[in-house]
């Protein structure tokens, strides 16, 4: 893309918060669960989307906004998908229980296999291009290694679903979001995981009877954010003990028992949420603070994500199937 070529050279500029409307995908027949920009900076103009239609789309969205690609090899909706470092491989888990690593030019499978689950949440290794970790409506997170197709370590929790997985840096320990909130206890909402042995390090971080259906990891400092159903976003720290950080709370925007995900700017400076009412919230990281609210989305808004160069590019899905881009 030659709107991304002269920024590819020079240092991030401040992220500036985004105000109007370039581009409206509306090619989904489904809600898109999740969209994420290719991890290459050359080839940043890519975003993926995963649909509940059953399919996995690419798009050029920076220059066009037309879709590239579309590709079909879920039987059912499409829960989570992921760009592989290398920005040349796209891997797909749905409700199919499948799992699918496909090349993203020629459309062919270079892995398929059944994970016995419903597959709702997939993070590749952050470190081990080839190692990554699944997690869904079961009581195992499952790390496969593609090279050999073959299930590496089983994490088992008491739990029913796994909502979402965060490997913290270097990828030596990962986090994981649990649907598993009793009347009595909160423990286990989410559960940190030594990637090596498999072993439990910690399930007593988050306290309150919410769930959380997304984390997202601070660019720079060694914190994380978790959403949470009671409409805020918790701050923790990424290091044992992991505590909560009492003193900020980013409130305002609603989940409702929607997946709404949330990420931080690549300079660290904002937090930004999608909303079941269909709007994006932009948090100042700092003081906790709204600075500036986007209709964006007649339905749920599930995601908000910043290009990874371009300062102000924000990427947005709803539960209608629309993705839209904001500059």
């Amino acid at each position: 893309s030659e709107l991304i070529k002269p920024y590819l050279g020079s240092k991030y500029k401040v992220t500036e918060v985004s105000k109007s409307l370039i581009f409206c995908m509306p090619k989904h027949s489904g809600p898109v669960n999740e969209i994420q920009w290719c991890p290459v900076w050359e080839q940043s103009h890519m975003l993926l989307s995963a649909s509940m239609d059953k399919t996995v789309k690419v798009w050029d969205a920076v220059d066009t906004g037309c879709c590239l690609k579309s590709y079909s090899c879920h039987s059912c909706a499409v829960r989570a998908a992921r760009w592989s470092s290398c920005g040349r491989r796209i891997l797909s888990g749905g409700f199919d229980s499948m799992l699918h690593l496909t090349d993203v030019e020629t459309g062919k499978q270079i892995f398929s296999s059944k994970a016995e689950y419903r597959i709702s949440a997939l993070k590749f290794h952050p470190t081990e291009s080839n190692v990554f970790i699944c997690g869904g409506f079961s009581p195992e997170v499952k790390a496969w290694d593609l090279r050999t197709s073959k299930v590496l370590r089983v994490y088992k929790a008491a739990v029913q679903q796994t909502l979402d997985i965060l490997f913290l840096p270097e990828g030596r320990e990962f986090l994981t979001s649990t649907d598993a909130v009793s009347r009595d206890s909160a423990d286990r909402t989410i559960v940190a995981w030594d990637f090596q042995s498999a072993a439990k390090i910690s399930n007593q971080i988050f306290h309150e009877r919410y769930t959380c259906p997304s984390l997202t990891l601070h660019p720079k400092e060694s914190v994380f954010v978790a959403q949470t159903n009671g409409n805020y976003m918790a701050l923790f720290s990424a290091q044992r003990p992991y505590r909560i950080n009492k003193k900020k709370r980013y409130e305002g925007h609603k989940v409702e028992g929607f997946a709404v995900g949330c990420e931080f700017s690549p300079d660290g400076t904002l937090l930004v949420t999608g909303s079941s009412d269909g709007k994006v919230f932009f948090y100042n990281y700092h003081t906790s603070r709204i600075i500036r609210t986007l209709s964006a989305h007649k339905e749920a808004c599930v995601s908000a994500i910043f290009h990874p160069v371009l300062p102000s590019l924000l990427a947005t899905c709803d539960w209608a199937g629309e993705i839209k881009i904001w500059q």
